[in-house]
């Protein structure tokens, strides 16, 4: 029978997209100055999170020096700083710090995961690799079996979430949208990236709302 534990494997092992490979070992060879001392994971990044889940965080895909680096999603960058202060203000989070796969942090009510496992090229997974990933996700939504809540973090996450679903027509991507689907609740949320919280596109009590509403939907 197919476990999470297996998932994770069958993930980290992943060598199906060349593309993603070949920028994802290299990344992990070649490292950033500031990170040089530390040892890459450069794999596939498996979802994190409670098994017993009602809240499944949707990413795009891990950060070539975050999650790449660190082997957890959404881990050791800005985004996952944004992402973790964000969930452990509304009680899912067991701390506000992301810094590595061995910082202590848990999971409570809600699993972290993306469309794409691997970290590609600017950040931008062509429309291959996110069917090729897709296996995952299938896998994981049937493991997660109390789910009543999906955040989806961008645009992205969100088409592939419901076209997995089968939403049609889509209605238009915007911070807060709300989709009603076989019992569980899509919630978009602009992605915490620099390119949005810098730019004030997205601020800390705009992401605390989302997961407040999270909480919500999720009892």
């Amino acid at each position: 029978m197919d476990s999470l534990d297996q998932l994770r494997a069958d993930v980290s092992m992943c060598r199906a997209c060349p593309r993603l490979v070949e920028w994802r070992e290299s990344v992990a060879l070649e490292k950033r100055a500031s990170f040089r001392d530390d040892e890459y994971w450069g794999r596939g990044v498996p979802g994190f999170g409670d098994p017993r889940a009602t809240v499944w965080v949707m990413g795009l895909a891990p950060a070539a020096h975050g999650a790449n680096r660190t082997g957890r999603m959404f881990t050791g960058d800005r985004s996952g700083d944004w992402l973790y202060r964000a969930m452990h203000r509304a009680g899912f989070a067991s701390q506000e710090t992301s810094v590595g796969s061995d910082d202590g942090l848990t999971l409570k009510g809600a699993w972290v995961s993306s469309v794409v496992r691997c970290a590609p090229p600017d950040n931008k997974p062509t429309n291959d690799e996110r069917d090729e990933c897709r296996k995952f996700l299938i896998r994981e939504r049937d493991l997660l079996t109390n789910v009543r809540v999906i955040v989806c973090l961008g645009n992205f996450s969100y088409t592939a979430v419901c076209k997995e679903f089968g939403i049609r027509p889509r209605p238009k991507f915007a911070h807060g949208v709300e989709v009603q689907t076989d019992g569980i609740t899509i919630i978009c949320s602009f992605h915490p990236s620099q390119q949005n919280t810098f730019t004030g596109k997205l601020t800390e009590p705009m992401l605390d709302a989302i997961f407040t509403r999270a909480r919500e939907l999720s009892q």
